[in-house]
């Protein structure tokens, strides 16, 4: 029998059967919500993993090291007198060494001033207002694309100023919603520069890369999806234009609503601010220039003699400093901007903006705890070195390689995070596994981690269980009041869709053609 709901209109009462999108979006739904908080996911994952040391240790399996000829590695038991001698005397360092940790709250410490002062929001509300008005959809998808560098910041900003915008033109304002929300959500992981996305999930990828080839880790950098990201910006602007105009507005029809909004443009103070900050920009960026172009700079090794140095090794020094290099240009800038809309009179302000900041950074600290032991016990257990080249024989053995391999899973990460929202959580659970596998296979662990980026942001629009996924159902529903979860994913299903296939398209032809996806960032291993 069908299942039933009931719905209170126009007073009265009536039954009205679910339709197959609902009914699966309530299971996916109910089932995300059974999950525990990623917190107390990890802890689990952590216990799980000391447990199944002591289990499969007994059967004595063993592999060859992927890195090390003739080197056999083999379970080690973390429940042995040894065992949990480590665990006490680690759990510490694996907080402090958790790699994401120390990366992600020093460029905050940046991103976040900038935040609180007003630049970002300022910034996004002079680009997208100062467009011609038939370029207006890309431009709020551009901004939305580029909002990730604000962390979760165009979330709040973009997708109500969209619909403003649309209202403001006599277009369908929930259309403009759509288009923001599109960029913010599905393009969290394309930008023109490095967010704190990039240091996020590659220090988590080369945490994994060092259970297989740490010769190799040192190699990588946070930047290694420079090239790609950049690319895709455009194409992923390109592509929410064209939905929004060609399917989503026409779906939605001619607005009826009673409800207009007024477009208002920046304010004098604020445009003095903006200008200020862009000068504060160009002063730090010949400042970093300085510490990189001249031949005896700071931050540019000199050539050994060795006839083998190359330019990314003279970049070398500049390549691992760009965390606080990003933390200052935005540091800057905000401090400026905020300086000269007196949202900041004194080094009190700032203190307490850089306070504010880090609180909202609470749950993520936690995370990195119970994330960081799973993630040292899994390599400290070598079961993901082990389960690395088990799966890679077994994927050999049914023969999928190349391509196809990177499409499967590429959509196994997709279905993945309608029930984890986290980008982090999941990365942190996924990459000891499928990085070691995909080596193994030949793909560089930049182009695992770019797949899987693809997947993530590509769904992040369609999950009920995404954090922000009821805020923008609360600034729908300003313009309608029946909005719910089954109207806002199917306006956003289109967009989704079309990224993923896209996106995957463009790393598709991106690996065929043997690209960089960053500075010294291969496509093949080794």
């Amino acid at each position: 029998m069908e299942e039933l709901y009931i719905l209170n209109l126009l007073g009265g009462f009536i039954l009205k059967k679910k339709g197959l999108l609902q009914r699966s979006l309530d299971r996916v739904e109910f089932i995300g919500n059974k999950l525990p908080h990623p917190v107390t996911l990890f802890a689990i994952l952590a216990l799980l993993v000391v447990v199944l040391s002591a289990i499969i240790s007994q059967f004595g399996i063993s592999v060859e090291h992927p890195g090390e000829a003739g080197e056999m590695v083999e379970v080690t038991n973390l429940l042995s007198r040894e065992g949990i001698q480590h665990i006490f005397l680690s759990i510490t360092d694996n907080f402090i060494n958790f790699a994401p940790l120390g990366i992600v709250l020093v460029t905050m410490l940046g991103i976040g001033i900038a935040e609180s002062t007003g630049l970002i929001s300022a910034l996004l509300r002079g680009f997208v207002l100062s467009v011609p008005k038939q370029l207006i959809t890309a431009a709020l998808v551009f901004a939305g694309v580029m909002s990730s560098v604000a962390s979760d910041a165009g979330y709040v900003v973009l997708p109500p100023l969209g619909a403003v915008i649309f209202a403001g033109l006599g277009r369908h304002p929930l259309a403009g919603l759509a288009a923001a929300f599109a960029g913010v959500s599905g393009g969290f992981s394309a930008n023109l520069i490095l967010t704190s996305l990039d240091p996020l999930l590659a220090g988590m990828t080369m945490d994994a890369v060092m259970m297989v080839d740490p010769a190799y880790a040192e190699t990588m950098n946070v930047a290694m999806n420079l090239y790609f990201i950049i690319v895709s910006v455009f194409l992923l602007t390109l592509v929410g234009w064209f939905v929004t105009e060609k399917i989503v507005e026409p779906r939605l029809g001619t607005y009826s609503g009673e409800y207009r909004e007024k477009l208002e443009g920046l304010k004098p103070i604020e445009k003095k601010g903006l200008t200020w900050a862009g000068v504060s920009v160009a002063i730090v960026l010949i400042g970093v220039a300085l510490l990189v172009i001249p031949e005896n700079a700071p931050l540019r090794a000199i050539d050994d003699g060795s006839g083998e140095f190359t330019l990314m090794d003279s970049l070398a020094p500049f390549m691992n400093a760009l965390v606080p290099i990003i933390a200052l240009l935005f540091f800057v800038p905000g401090l400026v901007y905020g300086m000269a809309t007196k949202e900041i009179k004194n080094d009190k302000d700032v203190a307490d903006s850089l306070a504010k900041t880090m609180a909202t950074m609470g749950t993520f600290i936690v995370l990195s705890f119970t994330a960081g032991q799973f993630v040292a016990f899994f390599a400290d257990s070598n079961m993901g070195l082990i389960v690395g080249v088990f799966g890679a024989n077994f994927l050999e053995s049914i023969k999928l390689t190349g391509i196809p391999l990177l499409l499967v899973f590429i959509i196994i990460c997709a279905v993945i995070n309608l029930f984890i929202g986290s980008a982090s959580a999941k990365w942190a659970m996924m990459a000891p596994i499928f990085v070691p596998i995909m080596m193994q296979l030949g793909y560089s662990p930049e182009v695992t981690q770019m797949a899987y980026r693809i997947a993530d942001s590509s769904t992040n629009m369609i999950t009920p269980l995404m954090t922000y996924f009821a805020l923008i159902i609360a600034f729908a529903q300003k313009y309608d009041k029946k909005m719910g979860i089954g109207t806002m994913i199917s306006v956003m299903i289109p967009y989704s869709m079309f990224f993923l296939i896209f996106w995957t398209i463009l790393l598709v032809g991106w690996i065929l053609l043997g690209i960089d996806l960053g500075p010294g960032s291969p496509i093949l291993y080794p």
